[in-house]
């Protein structure tokens, strides 16, 4: 079965992937959906996603906000029974991470993978829930994580929004995809000099 191999908008150019470079425009992201027309996202299959803090602000550079943000995405097999997580990695003001849709049958979008990392452990949760469902629950929790966090005065304040609108996604083909993905996302800290959301790079 033919999946669709790209969403525009990922924020990195030149990764191994196959994205295209887009330039960040806030207001591009806020106005249009990045959503692929048609595409049912709780289908079966593998999602690489990626979410950004709003404005790319570096909220994620001290070791308790990292703890936060991975404890919530361990929790997602708990909470939604039909995925299993793959490689994730937090950045200092992105996450990167590889969501595997089961619901039951082998994924379509990458057939015969075997999902490394973290178990499914969680209970049946009604519909299967779509890669937007996830994420929605992902963030609100982390949010509100950290807004209790910067309450106690343990975390520096956000401006407006916590993490940004939209989110992006990348339907994962096959196994050499899911290979080419993981290898992109452990190598990400170390070319974070190189990152297009590293601020230096602004300029």
């Amino acid at each position: 079965m033919w999946l669709p191999n790209m969403v525009l908008g990922h924020p990195h150019g030149g990764a191994p992937i196959g994205y295209c470079m887009v330039k960040f425009d806030p207001e591009i992201y806020h106005r249009h959906s990045i959503r692929l027309k048609g595409y049912n996202y709780s289908h079966p299959g593998a999602y690489f996603v990626t979410i950004c803090t709003h404005n790319r602000e570096l909220l994620f550079e001290s070791t308790p906000v990292k703890e936060m943000l991975r404890s919530f995405w361990v929790k997602l097999p708990t909470k939604f029974s039909t995925i299993e997580l793959d490689e994730f990695v937090i950045m200092p003001n992105h996450i990167h991470g590889i969501i595997i849709i089961t619901v039951g049958a082998t994924p379509c979008g990458c057939p015969n993978i075997t999902p490394r990392g973290y178990p499914n452990t969680g209970q049946p949760h009604g519909a299967a829930p779509t890669i937007g469902d996830i994420i929605d629950w992902y963030k609100t929790m982390t949010t509100n994580a950290y807004i209790n966090g910067v309450k106690k005065g343990k975390w520096v304040s956000f401006h407006q929004k916590f993490w940004q609108r939209n989110y992006y996604e990348h339907v994962i083909r096959d196994e050499n995809d899911l290979n080419r993905i993981r290898q992109y996302i452990t190598d990400n800290p170390i070319k974070w000099d190189e990152d297009e959301n590293n601020p230096k790079n602004w300029i």
